[in-house]
């Protein structure tokens, strides 16, 4: 697997995430960031149990190709 790391979040205290990774071989992008863990917010989607939710913040969507800058 070929992960291509992207972008960490600028605002990201002590380097933590969110970050986003590109894996070439699949050509899909990998996301790391905050776990959705609130009941009312997660009641409201139909999640499968092989899939799970994470929160990612729009400032990071400079980071994918094709998207624009945010500044």
């Amino acid at each position: 697997m070929a992960l291509v790391f992207l972008g960490k979040d600028p605002n990201s205290k002590q380097g933590g995430s969110p970050t986003l990774w590109y894996d070439e071989d699949r050509d899909t992008y990998l996301f790391q960031s905050w776990k959705v863990t609130d009941s009312e917010r997660l009641t409201q989607l139909d999640i499968p149990d092989h899939e799970s939710v994470i929160e990612f913040p729009s400032r990071m969507l400079r980071f994918l190709p094709g998207m624009k800058s945010d500044g």
